[in-house]
């Protein structure tokens, strides 16, 4: 599906959806126009080649749905790869979805193979404020941009969530279940990490002015943006201690619960070897053994193993051993 906005001064904005006169667009100076293909045809795709004239490999690159994060330089326009990071659940972790930019003078495609809220988002914007898109086609890469990184931020929010959850879990009753919960958070803020470390490199690029068709007015939004993805950065490796952590203390927990029940069954072994030793003394298969013709010896065997039980439960209190 293609989803335009087109804008000219004195005209505003105009909004349309399927494939248009493209190329007419572009090749006029006053007009700044923002394409959008969301899980495109091939026959949408063909735009990128027949109207914008992009290079066979960044197309490529679009098509293979598995680029890492990057940017290419190609003179007339800026090819940009980014992905924006989702957190669906402790069972399905992190959603990644790739983002392609195209950045020419006064037109900037954008290529996606998912839905998401954000577009919903930036496109009731561009229909509310023209100057979203009429600040030029750089000022509208900044603001997806900028938007993506907000939602790695809301991201690390559920994430930070999480891993305070699974502390209160560890700190009260730690089970498998917890345990599982802290590798699969592990692996995702380590998966994320991945992802924005990348991003970093290339937004600080953008804000140390190395591409002519970024303003130099930018270069202070970019620098904003990636000190939001070193705070992002540092949070990550911050919660991921944490789990490092309510690991250890997970560990230690299950030592502490395994070391009680074995002082529980030590215990309780030695409180019955005596009158184990006891009744297999005279239960030996002997004519004469003392005690076997009175009557109250019964009773007598059971009182003296009694008192022993009672009187090792004393020794192992005193001792702090229960």
């Amino acid at each position: 599906m293609i989803t335009w906005f087109r804008y000219r001064p004195g005209e505003g904005i105009e909004q349309g959806e399927g494939i248009a006169d493209f190329d007419a667009w572009v090749s006029d100076d006053e007009s700044v126009v923002w394409v959008d293909l969301a899980k495109p045809t091939d026959e949408e795709l063909f735009i990128l080649t027949h109207d914008f004239s992009f290079h066979p490999l960044a197309i490529e690159d679009v098509i293979a749905e598995k680029s890492r994060t990057k940017v290419d330089d190609y003179n007339r326009y800026i090819f940009l790869v980014f992905h924006i990071v989702d957190y669906v659940g402790r069972e399905e972790g992190l959603k990644i979805s790739e983002l392609n930019f195209f950045l020419t003078g006064n037109a900037l495609v954008t290529v996606r193979f998912n839905d998401h809220r954000l577009f919903d988002f930036l496109f009731s914007r561009a229909e509310r404020d023209d100057r979203l898109i009429a600040r030029g086609s750089d000022f509208l890469m900044h603001a997806i941009v900028d938007a993506v990184v907000d939602n790695h931020n809301t991201t690390l929010e559920i994430l930070e969530y999480e891993v305070d959850q699974v502390e209160e879990d560890v700190l009260g009753h730690a089970d498998e279940e917890t345990l599982r919960s802290i590798f699969t958070l592990r692996r995702d803020i380590v998966q994320m990490k991945r992802v924005v470390l990348p991003q970093k490199e290339v937004v600080n690029q953008f804000s140390r002015q190395h591409f002519t068709l970024i303003s130099p007015d930018l270069a202070v939004y970019f620098s904003d943006i990636h000190d939001h993805l070193a705070r992002t950065v540092d949070m990550a490796d911050t919660h991921r201690e944490m789990l490092n952590t309510s690991l250890e203390v997970y560990y230690s927990t299950v030592s502490t619960r395994t070391n009680d029940v074995i002082k529980f069954l030590t215990v309780l072994t030695a409180i019955f070897i005596p009158p184990t030793l006891v009744t297999g003394i005279w239960g030996m298969n002997f004519e004469l053994m003392p005690g076997l013709d009175d009557r109250a010896g019964f009773w007598v065997v059971m009182s003296v193993i009694f008192v022993i039980i009672v009187a090792m439960l004393i020794f192992f209190r005193r001792r702090k051993w229960i």
